[in-house]
């Protein structure tokens, strides 16, 4: 791919922030784009300044939410070179969720060395401060101009970086959450396993619903009977048996297949935990929270890496989880999963991608 590569006009270059990061509230001075036709593929590659998109009114992405969208992140190692986390599962999965969003796919290689070349040229955006890093939002938008309700023929895809810091404002302590059966976000069958933006607002109302209640997550159900347990936030979610035994849903068509979700598996196995994939009723999972059973419940996503739950609330009953403090299994396998990432320890799985500098390995 030839990308041809537009200057940022110096009285429009920005400085990175320093601290005080939040998640995603700034933006790098550059940005990656091109455009799709069924006559010509994917074409006029460019990285370019960071600004609007032009959109006509009509733009099909705007009226029937065709479009997907990808997380990752840049982390800084301590010999100042860029590590990537298994970015070829974001490749993957950006276009699995491309082809059930009847889009058109990108070339996975190229779509890395895009994302590789625009990290470079913007790499003072990569921060070094500890628990901060580099937050990567590649994203597809369908762009023909009509309102009959049909895949579209053409294609916008981006990419944005911007610096973050934790994305919770506890840092790495326990979160609470809330149980809904009222609200589903996604049934087998529909889109819940692909990156699309209306996964994410079917969680809206239910989210603000749940910070109504003093929350800061919701715990979803299946939509069907609404009994087992799901994802929780934007996060997959695993339970913590007796210390030794880490439960996590299966991927069922309407549960997004995390990369942290698949590496806590990995990671966690390595380490000596039985990690099993099954069905976790509610109540029975509320019950053994109650008799101690299950010791540990934690989120697991790109943003967050991994999230304890201190509080449950379902219904009219709310329980505390370990003591409402994170466990010993949450804080191993976040101290291996960011060792890894940020490069401090070995990577025995080949997780790590390091970004050649200035086209050199």
């Amino acid at each position: 791919m030839d990308i041809q590569v537009i200057p940022v006009e110096a009285d429009q270059l920005r400085t990175p922030p320093t601290s005080d990061f939040g998640f995603c509230r700034v933006f790098a001075n550059r940005m990656f784009t091109q455009r799709y036709a069924p006559n010509r593929g994917w074409y006029d590659a460019r990285i370019e300044p960071y600004g609007p998109l032009q959109l006509d009114p009509a733009t099909v992405s705007l009226h029937y939410a065709q479009m997907i969208f990808e997380g990752m992140k840049a982390y800084r190692r301590e010999d100042g070179r860029i590590n990537l986390f298994r970015p070829w599962e974001n490749m993957r999965r950006f276009n699995n969720s491309a082809r059930r969003m009847a889009m058109a796919t990108v070339d996975e290689e190229e779509h890395l060395a895009a994302i590789c070349k625009l990290i470079d040229l913007e790499a003072e955006w990569v921060p070094s401060e500890t628990d901060a890093s580099l937050y990567i939002r590649p994203t597809m938008l369908a762009t023909d101009t009509t309102l009959g309700v049909k895949a579209s023929a053409a294609y916008l895809h981006y990419v944005i970086i911007s610096p973050v810091g934790p994305y919770f404002s506890e840092g790495f302590n326990p979160v609470s959450v809330y149980i809904t059966d009222e609200y589903v976000r996604a049934v087998r069958g529909g889109v819940g396993e692909a990156k699309t933006g209306g996964n994410y607002a079917a969680s809206l109302y239910a989210g603000e619903e749940a910070r109504k209640k003093g929350y800061s997550q919701v715990l979803w159900l299946d939509a069907i009977e609404r009994r087992y347990v799901e994802e929780v936030g934007a996060m997959n979610i695993c339970f913590v048996y007796e210390g030794r035994r880490i439960v996590t849903p299966p991927l069922n068509g309407s549960i997004l297949p995390g990369v942290t979700r698949k590496s806590v598996i990995e990671l966690g196995r390595h380490l000596g935990y039985e990690v099993v994939e099954a069905q976790v009723d509610v109540y029975e999972m509320m019950n053994d929270v109650k008799s101690g059973r299950i010791t540990e419940v934690f989120g697991c996503g790109t943003a967050a890496v991994i999230a304890p739950v201190g509080r449950l609330g379902f219904r009219d009953e709310e329980i505390v989880v370990s003591d409402g403090l994170a466990g010993p299994v949450s804080h191993q396998l976040f101290s291996h999963l960011t060792d890894i990432q940020y490069g401090r320890a070995p990577d025995p799985f080949g997780w790590i991608y390091t970004i050649p500098q200035n086209g050199s390995a």
